[in-house]
This record gives structure tokens, sequence and C-alpha cells, in this order.
């Protein structure tokens, strides 16, 4: 091994060093890059998300996608020039980031899926921020709170978060409940089948068009649906603005009992007839018994006194 070191030219060493040199300074600009690239995409998505939480008439659901874009967005130009300052070409960068954008995209499928979804349903808006929407086939429900390249973020009813993939949405039908300003309220309502059913469809017309919350236009209704074994089953139609609406509900659920309790109503209570009725063969068999005895009395004969 000395014999080797003492067999290379002073000319080599000082071309080893230079390479090395250089290539140490090609490391460090590159290091220096991408540590100055993640800053600097941090830095600008977090001031370009102060900057869209000012202005108004920015969308909510807009503002999180955008920092987003524009994190990645630097981080990427970072690496490619990062990976220009080891000597590789633009052009291979470029198709080395084609062929491994390929390859990802194969790997990770549903991924992919969520960004698309997410960008669809930024386009279409079938949501907003605020919005209570129920999806994923009826398995996901609560107030959106912030939509993501990947994910969409909700707070459920009971103020538990959970976060949902925009596939699980985009690819089912989604039911916004805050979208329309009117929302239609159905409470259904029993009275005894012996009672009046025209008295309480009038008493229970006059409470739903008493409240406030209800609106006029479409006009409160009041009508009977079905009879069941011992009830009479009736429903109170009203329309009211989407805010007010379960404070509508609760408060007309609970004046509809006293209501009817006011106006001599009882409360219904659910009875059934039964009858027993033989059958043929139970009928039968009852009759050869009954025939068996009566033989047997004929057939025994009389004791004298």
């Amino acid at each position: 091994m000395e014999n080797f070191l003492v067999e290379i030219s002073p000319d080599r060493w000082a071309f080893l060093l230079d390479t090395l040199t250089a290539l140490s300074i090609r490391l460090f600009a590159a290091a220096a890059i991408l540590v100055i690239g993640w800053w600097i995409a941090r830095r600008t998505s977090v001031s370009l998300r102060r900057l869209l939480a000012r202005q108004a008439r920015m969308d909510a659901t807009l503002r999180p996608i955008l920092c987003d874009i524009s994190l990645w967005g630097i981080r990427i130009v970072a690496i490619v020039g990062a990976l220009s300052q080891l000597g590789i070409q633009t052009a291979s960068i470029i198709a080395v980031l084609g062929a491994a954008g390929l390859a990802i995209g194969l790997a990770l499928q549903g991924t992919m899926q969520n960004i698309a979804a997410g960008i669809m349903l930024l386009v279409l808006r079938p949501f907003k921020v605020g919005d209570f929407i129920e999806g994923g086939a009826g398995s996901v429900a609560g107030t959106v709170v912030e939509v993501n390249l990947f994910t969409t973020r909700l707070t459920k009813p009971d103020g538990v978060c959970e976060y949902v993939p925009n596939s699980a949405l985009w690819s089912n039908s989604i039911r916004n409940f805050s979208r329309n300003p009117m929302r239609r309220l159905d409470l259904e309502v029993e009275i005894s089948i012996g009672d009046d059913v025209d008295r309480a469809l009038e008493a229970l017309r006059a409470l739903a068009a008493s409240d406030p919350r209800a609106l006029p236009d479409p006009a409160p209704q009041v009508m009977v649906i079905r009879f069941d074994d011992s009830t009479a089953v009736l429903n109170i139609r009203v329309w009211s603005n989407t805010d007010t609406f379960w404070t509508l509900r609760w408060e007309l659920a609970r004046q509809v009992r006293q209501t009817l309790t006011d106006a001599q109503f009882s409360l219904p209570l659910r009875t059934r007839e039964l009858r027993i009725v033989p059958s043929a063969a139970a009928t039968t068999a009852t009759d050869t018994a009954a025939a068996q005895a009566g033989s047997s009395a004929s057939g025994k004969p009389e004791q004298g006194v």
C-alpha cells in the first residue's frame, strides 16, 4: 500500500484533491439549496396563509390548497436546483422525475385519487368550509373545517375531529344540509284512534303557524299519514330557515304534547285485540272425544237396587 501511494505522481494528487474539493463544494451547495429552499417554502406558505386570511373575498376552502401548492412548488424547484449542482442535467432531471412520478403514481394509486378528488371538490364546490355534510354512503357526517390535497377535515356533532380521504367523498353522493337557505321539518304525532282527528289537526296547525321560526310560505301543513293498531299518526310539515331548523324542531316537539293535553286529547295507548279461533283439526278431535265418552256411558250395564 505504501509503495502504491509513493508511485502516485504529484500531478495525480493535485487532480484528486481538486476533484474532492469540487465535489465537496457541490455537495455543500446542494445541501444549502435544499435547506434554504425548504425554509423559503415554509415561510412563503405561512405568509400566504396569513395574507389570504385577511382577504374577506377569498373563500376559506381554497386557502389550504393554495398554501400547499406554493409549499411543494418551491420545494420541487429546490430539489431540481440541488440535483443540478451535483452535475445532473435538467433533461435528465425531468426524465427521472417523470419516471419517478409514474412509479409513484402506480404505487400510490389511492393517494393520487385523493389528490384528483380534492381538485374536483375545489373546482365543482359541492360544499365549503362551515357546511354540514353527509357523505361516504352515509358513513361520514360533520361540519367541514378544512379541505386539503389528500383529506377533508370534519368536526362531528359530538366534537370529534375526523379526517376523511377526498376519494371517499368524491366517489359517493354528498348531502349538503347547509347549502339551501330553507329546510322542511317533518314531525310525527300520535293520537288515540277514538279522538276527534279534525280537531287535532286544527290545534296542531295553529301551533305550527304561531311559531315565529316557521315560514309562512310555504304554509305549515298538518295531515293524517296512517292509522296504526289503536292510534292515528299525524304529520306536522313546516318550512324554516336552515340556521333555525333544530331550534324549531326541539321547541315544536316540546309544545306538541302540551297542546294536545290542553285540547283534551288523551295519551294514546297501543292496544291489540287477540282472538283465538280453533282450527278444524282441533274441532274434530273435540267432537270425537265427546262421542267416545257418550258411547262408553251408554254401553255400561245398569246396576239393580
